[in-house]
């Protein structure tokens, strides 16, 4: 930044001073702060059990505590296909998350209910809890989901924080539950 688009000047601040937007500021402290669920529900699970592993180490974007309890955790990671029984738990679960909360869909069988379109898997985790990033694979390798994190750590660096979260979070997820379900459409051609 030029010193024109400062109302002072930042050279004749005191050494070791910083300044910054409450946004920014608040955007870096949530980015480096999140707190995964364990919510592993298939093969994709073992592959998010060894990003916490040395050779990958989530360590340094500060998520190494995975949550066994939702009530301490604001990422939740679905790794794998969702049956219709266990669709219920997944948003009891997501419900019993504090704000602000993000969703990772792991694996194509999250996303889409991958190989398995039958009556017993759910066609999309998005039918259930709204979900903020969708990685692909079949299963995901854990530098993929490294990937999805930083992507989320982008979303996150981006989005408001000074406004009314939960507002917004009800909003997007009223519109994202009004969405015709992938099961109900009949393709491009009906």
């Amino acid at each position: 930044m030029t010193n024109s688009e400062y109302a002072f000047d930042p050279e004749a601040l005191p050494s070791g001073v910083m300044t910054a937007k409450i946004n920014e500021l608040a955007g870096f402290l949530l980015k480096t702060s999140v707190w995964p669920a364990t919510f592993g529900l298939a093969c994709c699970a073992i592959e998010m059990m060894v990003t916490v592993s040395p050779d990958n180490d989530i360590a340094r974007f500060g998520m190494e505590r995975f949550c066994a309890t939702p009530r301490q955790a604001d990422l939740m990671i679905v790794a794998g296909r969702v049956s219709q029984k266990m669709a219920p738990v997944v948003r009891q679960v997501y419900d019993q998350m504090p704000e602000p909360k993000w969703v990772v869909s792991m694996g194509v069988c999250a996303s889409s209910g991958g190989m398995f379109n039958n009556y017993a898997i759910v066609q999309g985790v998005d039918h259930i809890v709204p979900v903020d990033v969708y990685l692909p694979g079949c299963p995901p390798r854990p530098q993929m989901l490294i990937n999805a994190f930083l992507k989320l750590h982008e979303q996150i660096q981006k989005s408001p924080h000074i406004f009314d979260r939960k507002a917004i979070a009800r909003e997007v997820e009223r519109a994202a539950m009004a969405e015709v379900p992938l099961i109900e459409s009949k393709g491009l051609l009906a």
